[in-house]
């Protein structure tokens, strides 16, 4: 094994966040390797996404994060040409009990103090919006019109792209086994096919960042857990907007939906009791759950046919926000993890974030964010909107 060339960042993982940040830092003029076990970008928990993209949280840092990714992905086609298949539905959280009505009006304030275009629409407005949904007990629901979709192969494909033609390495089939250090910094990486030197690595390895950490005797809160998602058969245009139900039931915690371009309904659920681990086999338990809840919040629904259903996994954290920043006491070991299953709408914000810090140029809302998301914070508060 043969030392290689040095790079002046080495990312582990070619994903929703690896992907992107190779291209700013490579956008920055930095000299960037991107390694990756997997055959091609976005194998990993990319592929399974199903590409809903939203703003709209209850934490200050990921709003502003998502807001900025809300800006590369919508104009991405303009700028590069590439189609991702962007489009801005808008995103809607129903409430159908009077504790969510509480509680998305509660976050209100502070996302319009952030910027986000969203409002409460009592009944009859969100059924101008979304008319097939159920409307007994419908108390109504926000609506943020400018988050929405695209597609996570496609657009990680583009980022993929993108970097390497602003001079980006990817290093395919490879696994990262060791992160040299001298004097607490960060200064290679050896992998079971090379070594590489460096000055910052960054850990963007997702459901198995925790691994990376371990190397340097670093214990991050990271747990995988499995969700289902599925698709339908194309029926006729009938609604724009991602519509999230975070009411519990049972077996699950939330469930949310988007008809997309194609006419087909892509939907995703959340189990209760989490599932714990990486395997992705999905599940006999999964379908009629999810198409007991598709159907009691949108009736119209009852006979239409489900064509695929599959499992992902999302890196989990105790407070469902990410881990980003740098390492106390390690420099040049950075982490961007534990996205909690929105590594794909927060990819390109935390890219910017990330480079920002490479370089120098952090302003202070960004500096806000690598506190709040440190990776030793207490994680006393809670994602209100899973």
């Amino acid at each position: 094994m043969s030392q290689t060339t040095s790079y002046d960042v080495i990312i582990a993982g070619a994903g929703s966040i690896g992907t992107p940040t190779a291209l700013e830092l490579a956008k920055a003029g930095l000299k960037v390797l991107v390694i990756e076990p997997m055959p091609s970008p976005g194998q990993a928990s990319n592929k399974h996404a199903i590409g809903g993209i939203r703003a709209t949280h209850s934490d200050p840092s990921k709003i502003y994060l998502c807001t900025k990714s809300i800006e590369v992905f919508s104009t991405w086609q303009d700028v590069y040409g590439d189609e991702i298949d962007w489009r801005a539905g808008g995103y809607s959280f129903v409430a159908y009990d009077g504790k969510i009505e509480s509680t998305l009006k509660s976050l209100l304030g502070i996302q319009h103090d952030l910027g986000l275009n969203i409002q409460w629409l009592d009944k009859e407005p969100l059924l101008e919006i979304a008319p097939h949904l159920d409307p007994e007990g419908l108390l109504g629901g926000t609506f943020s019109p400018e988050d929405g979709s695209a597609s996570p192969l496609k657009s990680v494909f583009a980022f993929w792209q993108r970097a390497m033609l602003d001079g980006a390495d990817f290093h395919f089939n490879e696994k990262v086994i060791d992160i040299v250090v001298n004097n607490n910094q960060v200064v290679g990486v050896i992998t079971d096919k090379a070594r590489y030197s460096c000055g910052i690595f960054i850990n963007a390895a997702g459901g198995w960042s925790r691994n990376l950490s371990n190397l340097v005797a670093i214990d991050i809160p990271v747990e995988p857990d499995a969700h289902e998602a599925g698709i339908t058969e194309p029926v006729q245009k009938m609604f724009d907007a991602m519509i999230v139900d975070i009411r519990e039931k049972p077996g699950s915690s939330n469930f949310y939906f988007y008809q997309h371009p194609t006419g087909k309904i892509i939907f995703c659920l959340t189990p209760s009791p989490q599932i714990w681990g990486n395997l992705t086999q999905n599940t006999s338990t999964f379908l009629p759950m999810a198409c007991k809840r598709l159907v009691e919040i949108m009736p119209v629904l009852g006979n239409i046919r489900v064509r695929r259903t599959w499992r992902g996994t999302y890196p989990m954290t105790p407070d469902g926000n990410p881990l980003i920043g740098p390492v106390k006491g390690l420099e040049g070991y950075l982490i961007a993890a534990g996205t909690c299953g929105q590594g794909f709408m927060l990819g390109p914000g935390v890219a910017q974030l990330l480079t920002h810090y490479v370089t120098g140029s952090l302003i202070q809302v960004e500096k806000d964010c690598l506190t709040s998301l440190r990776y030793d914070r207490p994680f006393t508060s809670k994602e209100m909107l899973k």
